[in-house]
């Protein structure tokens, strides 16, 4: 039998390689009662040898994965943040977790150009770059990320968090797709 407490929330943290996700997921994980992290690119690349499988299969996996522990730790009455990119998976995502009396919070965190390129050069994954800017201009122009773009460019990752726990514009309430218009829909099934 699960215990589920009055209210749980998850925090889905999306942005660009390089921008703070895991960074500002700790904090905000560190800050929150009775939560638990889900580090997203884990699940991604838990593959080894000649078992990998193809980037769409493994991404599949990945979010199926990601649901299924998010799933587990709400019923048993603990938050959730999660820290992984987005893409077109946020619809899909909310669906699954719909039947739970669960508040999903959204954030795509972003940052210059710049920002990213030095951070990702410091860090020794210069070879991420490319990506890093194709995904940080995807995800800004998106007419479904634009209420939930926060600048991390200039701010410390406990002043984010704190912004993520408090400012209302990063909750998601009722039926999601009616609220900001979502038009792209993945489908996974297992």
């Amino acid at each position: 039998m699960h215990f589920i407490k009055k209210s749980v929330a998850v925090y889905l943290i999306s942005g660009p390689l390089g921008v703070g996700k895991s960074t500002v997921s700790k904090t905000l994980a560190d800050a929150t009662n009775q939560c638990a992290l889900i580090e997203g690119d884990l699940l991604l690349h838990i593959y080894r040898g000649e078992t990998e499988l193809p980037w769409e299969e493994r991404l599949r996996l990945a979010w199926l994965n990601i649901v299924a522990v998010a799933r587990n730790l709400l019923q048993d009455g603990l938050d959730v943040v999660i820290d992984f990119v987005v893409e077109d998976e946020l619809q899909w995502f909310y669906d699954q977790l719909s039947d739970l009396d669960a508040t999903l919070h959204y954030v795509v965190l972003h940052a210059e150009p710049d920002t990213l390129t030095a951070r990702l050069n410091q860090r020794g994954d210069a070879q991420y770059i490319h990506r890093s800017l194709f995904l940080r201009d995807k995800l800004m122009k998106s007419p479904t990320n634009e209420p939930f773009l926060l600048d991390a460019d200039h701010k410390p990752p406990d002043e984010l968090a704190e912004e993520i726990l408090k400012d209302a514009r990063f909750r998601i309430n009722g039926t999601f797709s009616q609220n900001i218009g979502f038009s792209t829909y993945v489908t996974y099934t297992r």
